[in-house]
């Protein structure tokens, strides 16, 4: 009965279990597996995007956000099952890496490998024959039908000098043996290029989890004449790593001063953007400075960016309640749908009494009504228009629950009504409107246009940026560098002959152009390229001259 195969201690277990995580082709399957589980990351709102859309999906879709809420599908890239799989490819691409890099340096300070006893089992070889010293005239045409060629007297010490020097400047490392053999080696560097590129991934993924813990963004928007601090306070969004005290962000303030957006009047290209310029008062821990704010030319204040993300208009109006108090003075920010900056917009005004009131519509830069309704018809504002409709309900409490102050909640509201028909109204600047049965008015005040800005910091940017450019370098020397040894033999033979025979193996999958290599360096060590036997492969019939093409040899005869 055969013994029962002892079962594996705690420390070969574990030996074991290192080998499967640091083999390349766990590596391989853990960054798929990253690749896979980054879906839906894009496919699902993320609360660290925005917080109000993962709140309307879950509403919307009550049954999906049972599952997604446990399984952290609302902040994807920062659960534990990501950040399980990020550590784990990580971990095995250091396991893969070490040890090869180890191999690779001893690699590099080895010696090429000696010349192999059968140059003619390699893929690429060619032999020929040349004579040592003078031959005379009439011998030339013996000497020919022989497969041999005159020297002029060269030696095997000349042979050797002129390979030499054409495998120097074929950028091949070269290695004289005492027996006059050649043998030399190209390309070592393909599997550095290699080592690089898989080192700097793991400093990309480092650089990665550094701005992920350490960085920010925020946004917020800001109107002409208004300010903004960079304080959490003041962010209309804002997503900081876990590492990030957000009591401590870099100390700086702005105030919009002026927006300047041209656009086309032209017949060609009417209404096109020409110019979107924001004039800024930058106060920062040295001082005040007027600062310009425009697309692709972030202002630098520290490691903080801040970036122009986008632009509209805010209508300035005035809300009276029923009660004759001023519920709401100011501008109230409208998004645009179009081109032509067709805005809709939501005036909330909570604190009006007896009865909060709300309004909802369009603002219009350059308004008319057509076929479908208001609609501007220039982004430019020309014809400043507000169409609004009018709700009124009992005044509610505060839940703590983020509201988007773009949408309007109509729970516990109703729509104003003049007799049995909805309220709904246009201002121009300067006009007001009195709801019905005197539950207060609005005025359009005028309008402004305000800037979306925003903030980030992202401390492991500079190395992201630069480890991805050394890590395609390198990439790019792993794909092109083709590793290829050449061996060089010179023999005396009877009658004052020399035998030149020259093999070749290529390292990588593509031996093209390896005999090529081969032949020339037969024709260089001859000192004749053109017109000697045998320089020719494939027009030479004589023994000893040729290319001969078998499989390739093993690491031992190499």
């Amino acid at each position: 009965m055969a013994e029962k195969a002892s079962a594996l201690g705690l420390r070969q277990t574990g030996r074991w279990l290192w080998g499967q995580l640091t083999s390349m082709r766990t590596a391989l399957v853990l960054l798929f597996l990253v690749a896979a589980a980054a879906i839906p990351g894009s496919l699902v709102p993320q609360s660290s995007q925005s917080s109000i859309k993962v709140s309307d999906f879950a509403k919307a879709h009550p049954a999906l956000d049972r599952i997604y809420q446990p399984l952290g599908m609302y902040h994807v890239y920062t659960s534990v099952w990501f950040s399980a799989i990020y550590l784990l490819l990580f971990i095995s691409l250091m396991g893969c890496i070490v040890p090869r890099l180890i191999t690779q340096v001893k690699a590099l300070r080895r010696e090429p490998p000696r010349v192999p006893a059968r140059l003619d089992r390699l893929p690429g070889h060619r032999s020929v024959e040349v004579r040592t010293g003078e031959v005379a005239e009439p011998d030339a045409e013996k000497a020919a039908a022989e497969g041999a060629t005159s020297t002029g007297g060269d030696d095997v010490e000349q042979i050797g000098q002129r390979a030499r020097t054409w495998l120097e400047a074929n950028h091949y490392r070269v290695v004289s043996d005492p027996d006059g053999s050649l043998r030399a080696e190209r390309g070592r560097h393909r599997e550095t290029g290699n080592l690089v590129f898989h080192v700097f991934l793991v400093v990309l993924l480092i650089a990665i989890a550094w701005n992920t813990l350490w960085g920010y963004k925020g946004n917020a928007v800001v109107v002409e004449g208004q300010g903004f601090s960079n304080n959490i306070t003041q962010f209309d969004e804002f997503h900081a790593g876990a590492a990030v005290n957000s009591d401590r962000l870099q100390p700086f303030s702005l105030k919009l001063k002026s927006f300047i957006a041209r656009f086309e009047t032209g017949p060609v290209q009417r209404g096109a953007a020409r110019e979107f310029t924001g004039k800024v008062a930058l106060t920062t821990e040295n001082g005040t400075q007027d600062r310009t704010l425009t697309v692709n030319k972030p202002l630098t204040v520290g490691s903080t960016k801040i970036h122009l993300l986008g632009h509209g208009y805010a209508a300035t109006v005035k809300v009276t309640d029923g009660d004759g108090n001023v519920a709401y003075s100011g501008p109230v920010t409208f998004v645009p749908q179009d081109g032509n900056f067709t805005s809709i917009g939501v005036i909330k005004v909570p604190d009006a009494r007896p009865q909060r009131l709300a309004f909802e519509g369009y603002f219009l830069p350059t308004g008319t009504v057509g076929k479908s309704g208001p609609v501007s018809v220039f982004p430019d504002a020309y014809n400043p228009q507000l169409y609004l409709n009018a709700w009124a309900g009992s005044p509610a409490k505060e839940t703590g629950t983020p509201q988007n102050v773009y949408v309007l909640d109509k729970t516990g509201l109703t729509q104003i009504k003049d007799g049995k028909k909805p309220v709904s109204f246009m201002l121009s600047p300067g006009k007001g409107y009195k709801l019905p049965g005197g539950q207060g008015s609005i005025e359009f005040t005028g309008w402004h246009r305000w800037a979306k800005i925003q903030v980030s910091s992202a401390p492991g940017l500079p190395l992201a940026f630069g480890s991805l450019l050394i890590a395609v370098a390198g990439l790019c020397v792993s794909l092109f560098t083709r590793p290829r040894r050449l061996w060089l033999r010179v023999r005396r033979g009877e009658g004052g002959r020399l035998a030149i025979e020259v093999g070749g193996l290529d390292r990588a999958d593509s031996r093209a152009g390896l005999d090529d290599d081969v032949n020339d360096l037969v024709d260089a060590a001859r000192g004749d390229l053109a017109d000697a036997v045998g320089g020719d492969p494939e027009k030479a019939d004589h023994p000893g001259a040729g290319a001969t093409v078998s499989p390739t040899t093993s690491e031992e005869d190499s």
